[in-house]
């Protein structure tokens, strides 16, 4: 059994997807607290060539808040003109009219907690590009609050009857391999390749939403780019 941990992204940069593909049970990590400036409730498109951040609104966002109790705070009119502000950048992409679609349903999910954008959102993701993988959420099993950390990783994993703990490459100095191998779990990071595409006719910016790589690659080749990583 191969898992993965991770806090929940809003549209996640591809690696973030390559980790999911990566594992047999992907888990989100619902019950601790919102990070600022984090990834949680924003992320980065493509507008006119550049980079632009986008931010979804949260009524109570704060770190002694924990990330499944974070509410929205948007209505329809918020909503529609997000959708303009996609449609105005990528309408011109090869994959618009198709990749669309699954936005706007995320977008639409009626829901005031960001935690059922998440799960709608990666639940979508995953059926549209194939990915064979189980989504749980931390918040609805494991009662380890008590414990933090890397110590905590190990509980979820060793209660999940994991023998493959995968994490991003960033995080590898916050764990170390011997605890892990005490229960008997292989530790790997995952290192995403290099991976460019024709964005119009701009000069490439890499690691933006999966938006983005959707919008320009449609649902074959984004299957593809998910396989082109390392474990280290």
């Amino acid at each position: 059994m191969k898992v993965a941990i991770m806090q929940p992204y809003l549209f996640p940069y591809i690696g973030y997807l390559q980790l999911m593909n990566a594992v047999d049970k992907f888990i989100i990590y619902d019950d601790v607290n919102f990070i600022n400036k984090g990834w949680i409730n924003r992320n980065r498109i493509l507008v006119n060539g550049r980079t632009h951040l986008f931010t979804v609104p949260l009524k109570n966002a704060s770190q002694n808040v924990l990330i499944k109790d974070l509410q929205l705070d948007i209505n329809e009119k918020w909503k529609n003109k997000f959708l303009k502000s996609l449609e105005l950048a990528y309408k011109r992409a090869p994959s618009f009219y198709k990749e669309f679609e699954i936005v706007e349903q995320i977008i639409n999910t009626k829901s005031r907690f960001i935690k059922d954008w998440h799960l709608k959102s990666f639940a979508l993701i995953r059926d549209h590009l194939d990915i064979n993988v189980t989504l749980v959420e931390t918040s609805t099993k494991y009662n380890n609050r008590n414990i933090k950390g890397q110590e905590r990783i190990i509980d979820i994993c060793t209660k999940e009857s994991a023998d493959q703990y995968i994490n991003p490459i960033g995080g590898q100095s916050l764990y170390d391999e011997q605890p892990f191998l005490d229960k008997k779990i292989i530790l790997n990071f995952l290192e995403s390749d290099q991976i460019t595409y024709k964005q119009f006719n701009n000069k490439f910016v890499p690691w933006l939403s999966i938006i983005d790589v959707l919008m320009f690659n449609g649902k074959e080749r984004t299957s593809e780019l998910l396989k082109r990583y390392t474990l280290i």
